[in-house]
């Protein structure tokens, strides 16, 4: 199935069902509606002189105007490039440029883009229009895009200049059925969209498993993930379930409304992109009431690669990502973690270096550390990248976040590298205290000094408000160890 017949596909069994909750404008937009939207954003980008096999941008918040932009553009046979809306305007023109797209489509006009302007799209009750002229354009095929991709997604680029991952119909057709099967989703099903679907996640698994398993997607009041809104939205939506990173879960656990979690009634809770601490796993569980499912993917492998399902027992759902799900997992003789599957991509854009250091074979090399046990349970543990050396002794920061995370006043915690005469590499930590505790290096060294070994225990623990974060949600070390190193 190509990416452009997703809602006619979902609307020809069942047309009245329920597709989108626009809980900010307070209405349902059925299959039919949905798949009659697609068409006419599609009748009008052909119209503006867009060809198939060109490449736009998609710029905005999690509304219903994206939805329809995302599937008209794959309708008129268009190469689809989400851009996080929150980038600089110098990145997002780059990213445009490496490209050769022709515009930028977009649900609210900005400040437009040298070369590349924009198109805005609106829905006014049944009808969708898009407004603008596109540009000339460069060639699509100069940077390796073929008639088989649907759209081009951007890696996260914290230390470098992002990537280019080209996504095929058939990678993006595998991916939603893998999540579709892995957690049983049906028509019944529902879930709100609290990720950005500028990122893989928010775009896989909330948004396009969810239309092809016939399910409804409510799209957050403000477009994007409030604590303030969320048991509001899961109401509105009558969600079953829901996909988020760590931080949003340990956001919610210290902010909910007491009981406003138990009150969700969510058949599960995934929670990818990151790793979850097991003790933030059983916070969850106790307060929601329900297991919560840690996945493993990366866009490299158009999202999920590995998942635990609901069967699994307490230790598997508590400490690992569960077992591959449409893919093979080969675990190499240093300990990386290899995928290869339909879904796994063919690798970067305009970067034969990159291609070759990271797919052999067509195994991915996905800078992972892990093991798997006789059943094929993959446990990981931690980042190649982001190992700290400490004098020759090598220490996961995740590990050392996992332990901080089970002292009951810390919410949330990052653990990073910072420079060091003597060792070469120090472990520095910051945490975000729970509301009313106060901050106490001196009791969190010894809590760490009890479970860790006593090179693992963190040289320097700051107390900070925030953790920044990237674009998926995920803590930012890099600018942590620029800001504290």
């Amino acid at each position: 199935m190509l990416l452009g017949d997703l809602a006619a596909h979902t609307a020809a069994p069942n047309p009245a069902a329920v597709a989108l909750v626009d809980i900010a404008g307070g209405r349902s937009i059925d299959y039919r509606s949905l798949a009659a939207l697609v068409d006419q954003a599609a009748a009008a980008l052909a119209a503006s002189g867009l060809r198939a096999g060109e490449v736009v941008g998609l710029r905005g918040a999690n509304t219903v105007a994206y939805v329809v932009g995302l599937l008209g553009a794959a309708r008129a046979g268009l190469v689809v490039a989400p851009l996080d809306p929150a980038l600089p305007p110098d990145e997002q023109h780059d990213r445009m440029s490496r490209l050769g797209a022709r515009a930028v489509l977009t649900d609210a006009a900005g400040a437009p883009l040298d070369d590349c302007p924009e198109l805005t799209v609106e829905i006014d009750g049944g009808r969708c229009t898009v407004s603008g002229v596109p540009a000339a354009g460069g060639d699509p095929t100069a940077v390796g895009l073929t008639p088989a991709d649907a759209m081009v997604m951007f890696t996260s680029g914290t230390t470098g200049r992002p990537k280019m991952v080209p996504w095929t119909h058939a990678a993006l057709a595998a991916a939603m059925g893998n999540i579709v099967s892995a957690y049983r989703l049906t028509a019944d099903d529902a879930t709100v969209a609290v990720m950005p679907m500028f990122h893989g996640h928010g775009l896989v698994a909330g948004l396009l498993a969810t239309l092809s398993s016939g399910g409804r997607v409510g799209l957050p009041a403000k477009g994007r993930f409030s604590v303030h809104t969320f048991f509001d939205e899961l109401a509105a939506a009558g969600a079953s379930w829901v996909t988020a990173v760590p931080t949003m879960y340990q956001v919610l656990l210290d902010a909910a409304p007491a009981g406003a979690a138990a009150g969700a009634r969510l058949r599960f809770l995934r929670s990818c992109s990151a790793p979850l601490s097991p003790a933030v796993a059983q916070r969850v569980e106790t307060a929601f009431g329900a297991p919560v499912l840690s996945a493993y993917g990366m866009t490299e492998a158009t999202h999920q690669a590995c998942t635990v399902t609901v069967a699994a027992d307490t230790d598997t759902r508590l400490h690992t990502v569960g077992t591959a799900v449409g893919v093979e997992v080969r675990i190499a003789a240093d300990g990386e973690v290899l995928l290869r599957g339909p879904a796994v991509t063919r690798g970067y854009l305009g970067d034969a270096a990159a291609t070759t250091a990271a797919f052999t074979d067509g195994w991915l090399h996905t800078g992972d550390l892990g093991s798997t046990d006789p059943a094929g349970v993959l446990t990981l543990r931690g980042r190649i990248k982001n190992i700290i050396n400490r004098g020759g002794e090598k220490i996961s920061p995740e590990h050392v976040e996992e332990i901080l995370l089970a002292h009951p006043d810390v919410v949330q915690a990052a653990v990073f590298a910072v420079p060091d005469v003597k060792y070469g590499e120090q472990v520095a930590a910051v945490v975000v205290l729970r509301a009313g505790a106060s901050f106490d290096a001196a009791a969190l060294h010894a809590f760490c000094a009890t479970r860790l070994a006593r090179y693992e225990v963190p040289e320097r623990i700051s107390p900070v408000d925030q953790l920044p974060v990237t674009a998926k949600e995920s803590v930012d070390r890099h600018r942590l160890a620029e800001q504290f190193g």
